[in-house]
């Protein structure tokens, strides 16, 4: 040990003599106590070696004499007495001192800037060691694609004390005007790509990071630079400082992190509107803005990204160097965006895992039949699975997945209107809605306001209901790797395809009919002369794959030009906490749905459910909340065939003309589970109406044929809503069916096949989620929507004895089911 002994750079020492000597930094105070400590902190100055410390400690009745001009936080000769330190013990306590950091050797005067990086702990006196100084560092590149000049890169570069390459600029109008031609990302001769490679790896030779400026962070360009740099293994930073809100990183180029093709998907879902835009105009990428910025809101944007390149150089690592962040220059607030890696990328994954996964012979462990109580505490049911189901654990696992600019969902609040009870939630997700590459302006438009709603007993339970829909929502929009193949439905051999019209059920006659709103009609009947583009599903009773058209099983497929002759709905999908759960959800969702057709367009009377028959504090609870809005509540039996409880809630408005009827509903194994389940879902379609007025005025509601319904329905004129007095459950709903060995799979496989329906499961679960998602469809069952076709809509109602004879189609119910 040869150098002079001092305080570390970060430390003021001020000893208070007698009690201690305490060590004042940007990270609190500390503490030191002892003779020993007290005598040798005024040696500590940095002016003396550790030979020359242990001699004068030891000394008796010695003064120590700093240098005349000692460095900031010296301590005073006379602050503190001379006592002397055996030298044993002193070199003891000095190897302490060094080993908790707190000391180091230095070979000149400290500096603030080693003072920072003491603070960072990668000082002399930390764990890691010092960091390089700055004119011997590894060289930044900094390479300029955006309206920025490459003199204020540079500038802003030095000023942080890194050294800097020479860097290069790809012409902007060139690049732009050939990829107004093609694809900016091609690898021919003269291609873009070909010349943002040439310059990244040209500088990849005096550089160690490269500082990418760019306008826009979904430039195509930026795909050449991120392949370039991930192929020769180095890191590359993007910045983005033009605009009132400026971009900074995260560092990409890792093998192992995302990679710009990740970060553009999630970017791109949260500007369909702008896509859309570009499709129509045939121009790739994002539309050019002018430039818009201050002197100084570039300068902080390019200060700030040279400061992440130089904690990055010096070895400092930190989670939000994996994370956008973006700098308001209105507010000067800086907020985090978690960017994930996509196992499926194109640019850093494997693009066939959902073909390969959905190709595959579907593999359903048995899951454990739920253990259900009158606390339910989970919106996932636990079957088979031992990771946390429980609300806070889904928003542990996924809530990464909300934010404003990386996620999948945009945010989730809560809907201020009604009663806390009501516990209604909101998951915003236009980062997906309308998605699809041949989507039109009407889906763009749909998109920007979509959401997901959730629904619970508690409100932690309904904001991680809102979060695991809106993913439900996402994964089962077309994106374009799921497996096709195109074919003619009449060149398919029939045990392969299943017929599409078995599951859309139209009546010829319903295509011609102009009144039924969009998301009851379908523009074209099926063609089976038309090519399609087809998917397989596998069937769990016949144990192998059929073959369904894509569009009828992803939202936003593409449809051959000019027909729509299929259309995927949310009939069916659910998520669950394994793939076997989300299939017995599924088919739950069929069967509640299917009976509530029966009910609706029959119009039959049903039994009531006797409300005060179950002792449950939160039923009591939300009934109290509807009566304290004016409300009457009730619920009927709309159980079926299948034996599975099925429950309608339902509520009215008591003190005005309009009635505002609204509904929920559930099924379930356990019938006080399937109430539960109608009036959380009763609840979320009550802020539409709660503040409706007597005038007229005042819903929340946007679609037409629901503010028709609120404003005109009454259960007068509507008598089927109402319980039939005389009316007794069917046979086999006093209770739940008793499930095989299998549990709640098998049963669902048994009731399927014992009535001769087929069970089909598409795996819909998307690798960049991980939530387990099916899509479940039974050719025959009726969703709740206008499905017209002959079959079970016409003969489960005289089957089950609730009417004498079939419901001739004109006297069906005219009003289709709206929820």
């Amino acid at each position: 040990m040869t150098g002079e002994l001092g305080f570390t750079p970060h430390l003021r020492v001020e000893p208070v003599p007698g009690e201690a000597v305490y060590l004042v930094s940007e990270h609190g105070v500390t503490a030191l106590h002892g003779r020993a400590i007290a005598a040798l902190a005024p040696l500590l100055d940095g002016s003396r070696d550790l030979a020359h410390i242990l001699t004068e400690a030891a000394a008796p009745g010695r003064a120590a004499v700093p240098p005349a001009a000692g460095p900031p936080g010296a301590v005073p000769a006379d602050a503190v007495p001379a006592d002397a330190v055996p030298a044993g013990q002193a070199e003891r306590v000095i190897a302490r001192l060094r080993a908790a950091g707190l000391v180091s050797e230095r070979e000149h005067a400290w500096s603030p800037e080693e003072a920072y990086w003491e603070l960072a702990g990668l000082g002399t006196g930390g764990s890691a060691p010092a960091p390089t100084p700055a004119s011997a560092r590894p060289a930044v590149a900094p390479l300029v694609l955006g309206s920025t000049g490459p003199d204020e890169v540079v500038r802003a570069l030095r000023v942080a004390g890194l050294g800097t390459v020479d860097g290069e600029t790809a012409d902007p109008r060139s690049v732009n005007a050939e990829a107004a031609d093609g694809d900016p990302t091609a690898s021919g001769a003269n291609s873009p790509r070909r010349e943002i490679c040439q310059i990244a790896l040209r500088q990849h030779g005096a550089a160690e990071l490269t500082l990418v400026v760019c306008d826009d962070y979904l430039d195509p360009r930026l795909a050449a630079v991120d392949a370039a740099h991930r192929a020769a293994g180095r890191r590359w930073l993007p910045v983005k400082p033009v605009g009132t809100q400026a971009w900074l990183g995260p560092f990409l180029g890792a093998p192992d992190d995302p990679c710009w093709v990740c970060l553009a998907d999630r970017l791109w879902r949260g500007r369909q509107a702008e896509a859309y835009l570009q499709r129509r105009l045939g121009r790739p990428g994002p539309v050019p803005r002018p430039p818009a910025s201050l002197p100084a809101s570039r300068a902080a944007a390019l200060q700030l990204a040279a400061l992440e390149a130089a904690k990055w150089l010096a070895g400092y690592r930190h989670p939000g160097q994996r994370e956008l962040r973006t700098l308001d220059s209105l507010t000067a607030t800086v907020d985090r965006h978690p960017l994930s890696r996509r196992p499926q990328c194109a640019g850093c994954g494997d693009p066939a895992l959902v073909a390969a996964r959905i190709r595959a012979p579907l593999s359903l462990p048995s899951p454990r039949e739920p253990q259900e109580s009158r606390e339910p505490r989970e919106p996932l049911t636990e079957t088979g699975t031992a990771a946390d189901t429980s609300p806070r654990g889904i928003m542990e696992r996924y809530g990464h997945l909300v934010d404003p600019v990386t996620g999948l969902v945009t945010e989730i609040r809560r809907d201020p209107r009604g009663p806390a009870v009501l516990n209604c939630f909101h998951a915003r997700h236009p980062s997906y809605a309308g998605a699809g590459p041949h989507s039109g302006l009407d889906a763009v438009r749909a998109g920007l306001g979509a959401a997901a709603h959730g629904k619970g007993r508690t409100a932690e339970q309904a904001r991680a209901s809102a979060l695991c829909e809106a993913l439900e929502h996402y994964s089962g929009h077309f994106q374009g790797d799921e497996p096709r193949q195109r074919a003619r439905y009449r060149d398919l051999r029939p045990e392969d395809a299943v017929h599409p019209d078995t599951v859309q059920l139209f009546d010829p006659r319903q295509f011609r009919d102009p009144a039924l709103p969009a998301r009851h009609r379908v523009q074209d009947p099926f063609d089976e002369g038309a090519e399609l583009d087809w998917t397989p599903v596998w069937s769990l009773t016949a144990e192998r794959h059929r073959l369904l058209p894509t569009a009828l099983l992803y939202y936003g497929a593409p449809q051959p030009p000019g027909h729509r002759c299929c259309r995927a709905d949310s009939n069916g999908a659910a998520a669950g906490g394994t793939l076997a759960d989300a299939v017995v959800r599924g088919f739950l969702e069929l069967v509640e749905r299917d009976a509530v057709a029966l009910w609706w367009y029959n119009r039959t009377r049903q039994p009531a459910v006797a409300l005060d028959a179950f002792d449950d504090s939160w039923l009591a609870e939300v009934r109290a909340a509807h009566r304290g809005v004016r409300r009457e509540v009730w619920a009927l039996d709309l159980t079926t065939d299948f034996g599975i409880p099925v429950v309608a809630a339902l509520s009215r408005r008591l003190d005005k003309p309009a009635e505002d009827i609204t509904f929920g509903f559930g099924a379930h194994f356990d019938r006080h589970t399937a109430l539960c389940h109608a009036f959380a879902e009763l609840n979320q379609m009550l802020p539409a109406v709660v503040e409706a007025r007597a005038d007229g005025g005042g819903y929340g509601a946007a679609e037409p044929e629901a503010l028709r319904w609120f404003r005109t329905a009454t259960l007068v004129d509507h008598p089927y809503l109402a319980p039939d007095p005389a009316a007794v459950p069917p046979p086999g709903t006093s209770g739940p069916p008793e499930p095989p060995e299998g549990g709640a799979l098998a049963t669902v496989g048994e009731l399927a096949r014992g009535r001769g329906l087929e069970l089909l499961v598409l795996d819909q679960t998307r690798p960049d989620v991980g939530l387990p998602v099916a899509k479940v469809l039974v050719p025959g069952m009726r969703p709740h929507w206008a499905r017209f076709a002959p079959g079970r809509l016409f003969d489960a109602p005289v089957a089950l004895g609730r009417l004498p004879g079939p419901t001739p189609y004109a006297d069906l119910n005219p009003i289709p089911f709206f929820l």
